[in-house]
């Protein structure tokens, strides 16, 4: 590993200004992916602030009937949280699918959604990556591509997000509020992670120093009704082929409303917008749930090893989405 500096933040301010003033910095959370990617050579920060003390670890209900959930909170709690498992059950279901318990211990909200990609091209930095090195090729096309996207590529870049966290809240509408050089901003989860196009070396919207200080879930009275399922080579510690959350709301048999988001099939987590316009106004039976899927899928772009996500994204969906249906009261 380099050497580099390393800074404890006095409050959320110091730590923007500090990270503001060394382009070659980085938050420190609870390490449990940046501290990987500094071993391999991959992240190579020469100050690391350490925002631990400064982000929010608390869940709150709002006003309106959301939930807040502080940056700082761990996984763990997250996952056990009493609010979130009666509310919001995608969530700390898909929390508890993410990692072993002792990341679960360390690893926080804020930094899971800002993890990066695990393509092994991206970890070897003996390979060409255009996410790590621009300009330099994509390995993983003419590579060992089964685990990457098939949904929002590039010629650039093939590679997942890799959070099982960000797929849930994409799914509930989550926003991300944080605060940076420039001010305070909320955005929607569904516009923090970018397409590759590119430039595949940025992962998401946030400017340098812009730290996440928290996640708001929205009120939603049927997320109450709600499901994450991971499909994947083996039962723990393993990050997702095809992931699906969802939750639905039925009033006499009809699909008033529907959220479905996908994990393993692209470089952000998938919101299957298509495939939910057109479920809503209607009944629910396997057939229409398998021609919406077909839809979402209809612009996929596999590579030579992954085309089997195809069916497999489309059987997940299907599945869960009726799963959800037939537990129904």
């Amino acid at each position: 590993m380099r050497p580099f500096r390393y800074e404890r933040a006095t409050d959320a301010a110091n730590a923007v200004a500090l990270l503001a003033r060394a382009p070659q910095a980085a938050f420190l959370g609870g390490g449990t992916n940046l501290v990987d990617l500094m071993k391999l050579d991959v992240a190579r920060p020469e100050l690391l602030v350490d925002v631990r003390r400064v982000t929010p670890r608390t869940i709150e209900q709002l006003p309106d009937g959301g939930v807040r959930i502080g940056a700082g909170v761990t996984n763990s709690d997250l996952a056990a949280d009493p609010l979130i498992r009666r509310r919001y059950p995608v969530v700390a279901q898909a929390v508890l699918n993410g990692a072993s318990t002792q990341l679960r211990n360390l690893a926080t909200v804020g930094g899971n959604l800002l993890q990066r990609t695990r393509c092994l091209y991206f970890q070897d930095i003996t390979t060409a990556c255009n996410k790590r090195e621009p300009g330099t090729g994509c390995s993983a096309i003419e590579g060992h591509n089964r685990d990457l996207a098939i949904l929002g590529t590039s010629p650039d870049c093939i590679a997942t997000n890799p959070s099982d966290l960000a797929v849930a809240l994409a799914a509930m509408d989550a926003t991300v509020q944080t605060i940076g050089p420039d001010g305070s901003r909320a955005i929607p989860l569904t516009e923090l992670h970018r397409l590759p196009g590119s430039e595949p070396q940025h992962d998401n919207v946030l400017t340098h120093g812009e730290l996440i200080m928290a996640v708001v879930l929205p009120p939603l009275p049927f997320a109450t009704r709600s499901y994450y399922r991971k499909i994947r080579d083996r039962a723990s510690y393993a990050f997702a082929l095809v992931s699906v959350a969802a939750a639905i709301d039925l009033v006499d048999g009809q699909v008033r409303d529907v959220r479905i988001a996908l994990g393993g099939v692209a470089p952000k987590p998938w919101r299957a917008t298509r495939a939910e316009d057109l479920l809503r106004g209607g009944p629910v039976d396997e057939e229409r749930l398998r021609r919406a899927a077909e839809a979402e899928l209809a612009d996929a772009r596999p590579q030579a090893d992954n085309a089997f996500k195809i069916p497999l994204a489309r059987n997940a969906i299907v599945r869960t989405v009726l799963d959800l249906v037939e537990a129904a009261p």
